[in-house]
């Protein structure tokens, strides 16, 4: 068993680490109070919750988005499955395929999976750490006290913050990174997917629903179940990949061994 051969194995265990140290330094910090308070003024957010057009442009255009994808690629999911081999070079199968993404049914599939499983892990957290949105604090004229994440999980505060869920459903798009199909625009989703997730994230930020650290732990918590699902659906690619690498290197190694043995 090589490092090679199992790269994405460890990555996304580095991902989780990285995840668990943001959330013990960043949750229950002075960061987190400071940057909300930048916008908190004279007992005000900046935004209204709820108040339009932003409300809909950041929270109900993105989810909506986001389930029209997800019912798309399952309706891409059904016509793969449901067309008849013999006919695939038929007229009528050619006039469907323009409408289907050029992706494997099991990359469909991963992606259908990653758009379901990331919010729904997050949004189970939520009910599980208990931690308050900045707006339900007694320091931004709310009722309950700023607690850390153990003291908040072992009070079962009302609240439901941490990590943020919202955010996560813009940042569940990283699948799409992963897909051995897109792997040459990975660097281009990841920051597109980045900067939706954190808009999004921000969004919510501005009229005190959630802190920095609550955005910040779900995009990495995000990243670790994308790319850990990732090393699960594509691991025969993978070790094909670090099979073929393996083997050119050693082509490589034995062309320069001869090289230098007939110049000798």
């Amino acid at each position: 068993m090589t490092l090679e051969k199992h790269s994405t194995t460890w990555d996304w265990l580095k991902l989780l680490c990285v995840t668990l140290i943001a959330t013990l330094i960043f949750e229950h910090s002075q960061l987190d109070i400071r940057i909300s308070a930048l916008f908190y003024n004279n007992g005000h957010w900046l935004l209204e919750k709820g108040a339009q057009p932003y409300a809909f442009i950041f929270y109900d255009l993105p989810k909506a988005l986001l389930i029209l994808l997800a019912v798309y690629l399952i309706v891409v999911l059904i016509v793969k499955y449901r067309q008849p081999l013999p006919d695939l070079a038929s007229k009528q199968h050619n006039n469907i395929d323009r409408f289907l993404i050029p992706l494997p049914v099991r990359e469909i599939g991963y992606l259908l999976i990653i758009l379901a499983i990331v919010p729904t892990t997050i949004a189970t957290l939520k009910g599980v750490t208990h931690v308050s949105c900045p707006n339900d604090l007694v320091m931004f004229n709310g009722d309950l006290p700023y607690l850390n994440l153990w003291q908040n999980i072992v009070a079962a505060t009302p609240a439901r913050c941490f990590p943020a869920a919202h955010a996560s459903a813009g940042f569940s798009l990283y699948g799409l990174a992963f897909l051995p199909t897109l792997k040459k625009y990975r660097y281009q989703i990841l920051t597109a997917v980045t900067v939706l997730g954190w808009t999004m994230g921000l969004y919510k930020m501005l009229f005190g629903d959630h802190f920095f650290s609550h955005t910040l732990v779900s995009m990495l918590l995000s990243l670790t179940i994308v790319c850990a699902l990732a090393a699960f659906f594509f691991k025969d690619s993978i070790m094909k990949k670090a099979k073929s690498a393996s083997i050119n290197k050693r082509h490589a190694n034995s062309n320069l061994s001869s090289i230098e043995t007939s110049n000798t």
